[in-house]
């Protein structure tokens, strides 16, 4: 089983990549095959139907989805901006979504967040939701918030809270399994 996954922050030391990093490692730990993708591969610019009819849909989001495509399941790791999505995952959503077929129909989907505020990040996860099961991705019912995020890693990029940490590798564990019972070759 393939995953991808990637942090939807630019910011080259942000708390998304640190959880993104830990989440790769946790699944590679499952049995998975993953794809750790960095954002900033997929360079794309706003979206302007525009720019779509005279030159077609951007290199950066045709490399998106070619990566989606390819695997069974995908994690996005994604900030929160402002209570909700950030801009450069959105805009990239939007042209995601001018692919027919969508590249995300039929694929699992797991969100996540870390921030450092109490509620991390839950609120811009939410936002996300509607955008992606729209698109046909089958999101786990479970998602996964880190609060406090400045404090919440040790030193070896794990997270300090044991109990979180157990609560993280479950949900993990179930989308693995869910992923793996809908995979079809």
């Amino acid at each position: 089983m393939r995953l991808f996954i990637f942090a939807a922050s630019l910011r080259k030391d942000s708390f998304n990549k640190k959880l993104a990093s830990l989440i790769a490692r946790k699944l590679e730990g499952l049995g998975a095959e993953v794809d750790h993708g960095d954002f900033r591969e997929f360079d794309m610019p706003l979206f302007d139907a525009d720019l779509e009819t005279s030159n077609g849909i951007p290199s950066g989001t045709r490399a998106l989805a070619d990566r989606i495509s390819a695997a069974d399941g995908t994690i996005i790791v994604s900030p929160e901006y402002n209570f909700g999505v950030p801009g450069p995952l959105k805009n990239a959503i939007d042209w995601l979504s001018r692919i027919r077929p969508y590249p995300t129909i039929g694929k699992t989907g797991f969100l996540a967040s870390a921030a450092p505020s109490l509620v991390g990040g839950s609120r811009g996860i939410i936002a996300l939701r509607p955008a992606l099961s729209f698109m046909g991705m089958w999101l786990s019912g479970d998602s996964f918030s880190l609060a406090q995020a400045g404090q919440a890693f040790d030193e070896q990029g794990g997270i300090r809270d044991e109990a979180l940490d157990k609560l993280l590798d479950g949900m993990l564990e179930r989308f693995v399994k869910v992923t793996s019972s809908l995979k079809i070759d």
